[in-house]
């Protein structure tokens, strides 16, 4: 492929993009902001981060998103929760934030192998953050959550479910997460592991709560199929 050829690509998708948008479509989000939930993902290509919430209009959710789904950042070495959370919450009246890992993993495949002895990822900007969730994974394989002697993949995916409830619980922690703010955890799942039903996220811990039966109580009936858990 030569240096240019997406080029054409791009600028003819904007043009459909703009073509497609309906008489208005930015009117009511002219001047500022106020979406209802933060959605932090795992930047991965295959996750469509808005379009999972099936939402179609914009100033309806703030896309923060980093490989592995991390909420936090380092400041002078100490965790802090990251900007791209804090910032809707405390200057757009954002209430919720979801965190959304996904199965199969890259970022915590990652640090799986490195935490058992594998090779560090390259280059170092990607080293550096996988690395921040090497101790979290070390964590979960001597835990009882996790069956670290079971084939990669499920351990794998057991780490995700771990790793999205380890973030989910240092937001409901923090003294920057006001207490009427709601923090979920998600596991999208496009691999048919939770189900058959591929994109469907399943939510494994709310506000802290991460036993499927007590979270279903808070859940309408209808969309009890989207709790569960590969840990409890």
């Amino acid at each position: 492929m030569e240096k240019y050829d997406l080029l054409p690509d791009l600028l003819e998708g904007n043009h459909n993009h703009v073509e497609g948008l309906p008489q208005g479509y930015f009117d009511d989000v002219q001047e500022d902001q106020h979406p209802n939930l933060v959605s932090v993902c795992c930047s991965d290509s295959r996750i469509p981060q808005v379009e999972m919430w099936d939402i179609d209009e914009p100033g309806r959710v703030f896309t923060p998103s980093n490989i592995g789904n991390l909420v936090w950042e380092v400041d002078e070495k100490d965790r802090v929760v990251d900007s791209g959370i804090l910032y809707p919450i405390h200057h757009t009246g954002t209430s919720a934030v979801a965190v959304v890992g996904h199965t199969g993993c890259g970022a915590v495949t990652a640090a799986y192998r490195v935490a058992t002895g594998g090779e560090r990822p390259s280059p170092r900007g990607v080293r550096n953050h996988v690395e921040m969730l090497v101790p979290m994974i070390e964590e979960a394989l001597e835990s009882e959550e996790v069956d670290a002697d079971a084939d990669e993949a499920t351990v794998i995916n057991q780490l995700v479910e771990y790793n999205v409830d380890y973030q989910a619980q240092f937001l409901h922690e923090s003294d920057d997460i006001p207490e009427d703010v709601t923090v979920y955890g998600f596991v999208y799942d496009f691999q048919g592991v939770y189900g058959e039903e591929n994109g469907r996220v399943y939510l494994v811990n709310l506000d802290g709560e991460t036993d499927p039966e007590k979270i279903a109580e808070e859940v309408p009936e209808e969309f009890e199929v989207a709790v569960s858990s590969l840990l409890y």
